[in-house]
């Protein structure tokens, strides 16, 4: 289930309420609050916040996106020589997720994501990025990811990637469908 779009303001983390949030993580929550406006400034994470449309300064979900480069060999080895025959690939990487406690189960997560894989693969486009990489806090976040065709890497269970190829594939699918 994907919640439904219009329902959200979904855009750059601005003079929202982010001392209210709570995903039940944590880091999650700490990072919202405490660090996520320093990152902004500094250029080092692009943070995008969802929000319900009748009340706009409060945060239900968040994600944030910046830059980041494997290693091939870090990549299964038949998706290494798809990847091409440098030692590194550039990758989006989307470091930081999370959905309110209230909101759990509503779709908002899968919302959330799809939303953060087409701003990836829209800037892809102008800046090469082969992948979305992520680095699921636990178990239960990486199951979350898989369901939606994230890879495992080798070296760890908790990192995941997604080609920016398949992502194309699944937002044409979901379009698609979403027309029916």
């Amino acid at each position: 289930m994907i919640a439904e779009k219009s329902k959200f303001n979904i855009g750059p983390l601005r003079d929202h309420d982010r001392a209210a949030f709570s995903c039940g993580k944590v880091a999650l929550d700490r990072y919202i609050r405490e660090q996520a406006s320093q990152d902004v400034k500094r250029g080092l994470a692009s943070v995008f916040v969802i929000a319900p449309r009748d009340n706009p300064r409060t945060i239900l979900a968040y994600y944030t996106l910046s830059s980041r480069e494997l290693k091939l060999k870090q990549l299964p080895p038949d998706m290494a020589k798809k990847a091409g025959k440098y030692e590194y690939v550039g990758v989006t990487l989307l470091g930081r997720m999370a959905v309110a406690d209230k909101c759990k189960g509503t779709g908002l997560g899968a919302l959330t994501l799809l939303n953060a894989l087409e701003k990836s693969l829209a800037a892809s486009r102008d800046v090469a990025s082969w992948a979305v990489f992520v680095d699921a806090i636990d178990r239960e976040a990486a199951s979350f990811y898989r369901k939606y065709g994230f890879i495992e890497l080798p070296e760890n269970q908790l990192k995941l990637f997604l080609p920016m190829k398949t992502i194309e594939k699944l937002l044409s699918e979901i379009g698609r469908a979403s027309c029916r």
